[in-house]
């Protein structure tokens, strides 16, 4: 790709996080991610270049090893003419967050990641004039913790995101909390699947967004910027849905719509479009820990019902939800058995600088750093060796549970659909599609101490301010209805 040769105007600005941002085309299939940082903490060109080498060597070498070949996306790094990064940054400036320019986009070292656009189905080439749609979905952690150091009780009935919901609203982030339980999405059960999606599209925040064309047309730009009219949402979509217009405008095309849509998600998220092994990983059994979450909308529904038992699916081995959750249960010990572990190391780090290098905390990312997360071995022999292990293990399971899902469709003709794509039907469509995950970056080692604050906050706050409220009301419906636990089998 000679990206020189392309006007700076033909780029958009397409998104950012903490510490990269990303630029897309408009018509070719690719996208540009520079690394951003506080203006009064420039790095030198060699210091971005390693760390872009260091996000590359992550996905390819650890990340593909979880999830597969198809799935993950490491790109190549490139470097740029200067003339033409500052050129860029000049056009997309206008079009950031506020909330976002508290840090520069790098201009000085020419270095980029490119990366496919994952707006985009990956599989093969579309015509240009094929309309696309993009669902992205960061479905946060999918199981409760089941490790033996948890010292609170209710960190093993509800989840963290259920609990992080009510902190958050009263921190000012979110002006309600979300229905949306990431258990239910894991689930596999159809029926679940389906409330947890309807849920997040009520209250997307920004675990949803929804592109059409490479636009986004719902979901949260920033914190407050959120988008949540299925109106507006329904008329974008029609066109996908019922191609023919068919349905007229109302309530009920939007309702038609929005089912529609939720179907086709839970279709794609059940498929498998990976045919290679992922790795030699033997990680914990799915149903080791508990396979609900009380404080879910659904299931707090289901006990209000008198309804016992629920029907259990389970994740279909291939599908990515299955290889995602089997990559945040790395996180064997929780944050509480962990922080003891990383304590260890950091004393091992201030009586031996030098080691950290060869301990690999900070890269290289290679196949002997994959090698050692291989150890699941739970018995701690006081080594350092053990500990490093489990913290690494731990920022794998934490960059598994904020990684995001990108589903790229695209309507297709019945003669058009050959066997080697992949095909998911609606009642009056059918699209091609692919799945991708991004967001794969390896989380800091250095934010292991927030985590565990953050931890015991977000337990502290929800039983002081929601436990106590929700105790007279709950506990008397689970003590008539003891036998609705759900369980997850393998299949």
């Amino acid at each position: 790709m000679e990206v020189e040769k392309m006007d700076e105007n033909e780029w958009k600005y397409h998104g950012e996080g903490n510490q990269s941002l990303v630029v897309s085309h408009c018509q070719r299939c690719v996208v540009l991610r520079f690394l951003k940082s506080p203006p009064n903490q420039t790095k030198t060109s060699e210091e971005i270049l390693h760390h872009l080498q260091n996000i590359v060597d992550f996905g390819k070498h650890v990340m593909k090893q979880f999830f597969g070949e198809n799935y993950v996306h490491h790109g190549e790094i490139i470097q740029l003419p200067l003339d033409f990064v500052r050129q860029l940054c000049l056009k997309i400036q206008p079009e950031r967050p506020e909330c976002r320019c508290d840090k520069d986009m790098d201009t000085l070292s020419g270095f980029a990641m490119c990366l496919p656009n994952l707006t985009r189905p990956q599989s093969y080439r579309l015509a240009e004039h094929r309309p696309l749609l993009c669902i992205e979905i960061k479905p946060k952690c999918g199981f409760i913790p089941f490790s033996s150091h948890v010292s609170q009780e209710i960190k093993h009935k509800v989840c963290r995101y259920c609990m992080h919901q009510h902190l958050k609203v009263a921190n000012g982030k979110w002006k309600r909390p979300s229905k949306y339980c990431p258990l239910d999405l894991f689930s596999g059960n159809k029926q679940r699947m389906h409330f947890a999606l309807k849920n997040l599209l009520q209250e997307a925040q920004n675990n949803l967004k929804i592109f059409k064309n490479g636009e986004l047309i719902y979901g949260c730009k920033d914190d407050q910027d959120c988008v949540s009219d299925w109106n507006e949402l329904a008329r974008h979509l029609k066109p996908f849905f019922f191609p023919s217009n068919g349905l007229v405008s109302g309530p009920h095309c939007t309702r038609t719509i929005v089912k529609e849509l939720i179907q086709v998600i839970t279709m794609t998220l059940l498929s498998s479009t990976d045919t290679c092994r992922a790795g030699d990983m033997k990680t914990v059994p799915v149903s080791q820990g508990r396979s609900y979450c009380e404080a879910s909308a659904f299931n707090k529904e289901l006990v209000r019902n008198g309804k016992h038992k629920l029907e259990s699916s389970g994740l279909p081995r291939g599908c990515l939800l299955y290889k995602t959750l089997q990559a945040q249960m790395l996180d064997m010990l929780d944050i509480e058995g962990l922080y003891p572990l990383y304590s260890r190391v950091e004393e091992y780090l201030e009586e031996f600088p030098e080691e950290r290098s060869t301990l690999q905390i900070d890269g290289p990312y290679n196949e002997a750093f994959y090698e050692k997360l291989l150890d699941l071995s739970p018995e701690d022999d006081g080594t350092v060796a053990f500990a490093l292990t489990k913290v690494q293990q731990y920022r794998i399971a934490m960059t598994a549970k904020d990684c995001s899902i990108m589903i790229a469709l695209s309507p297709c003709l019945q003669d058009e659909c050959s066997e080697q794509r992949s095909v998911v039907l609606a009642s009056k469509s059918r699209f091609t599609f692919s799945v991708s995950v991004l967001d794969l970056d390896l989380k800091p080692y250095e934010s292991i101490p927030h985590q565990y604050k953050l931890d015991g906050e977000i337990v502290n706050y929800y039983l002081k301010n929601v436990q106590a409220k929700d105790d007279p009301v709950m506990s008397n419906l689970y003590k008539e209805n003891e036998d609705c636990t759900l369980v997850l089998h393998k299949v």
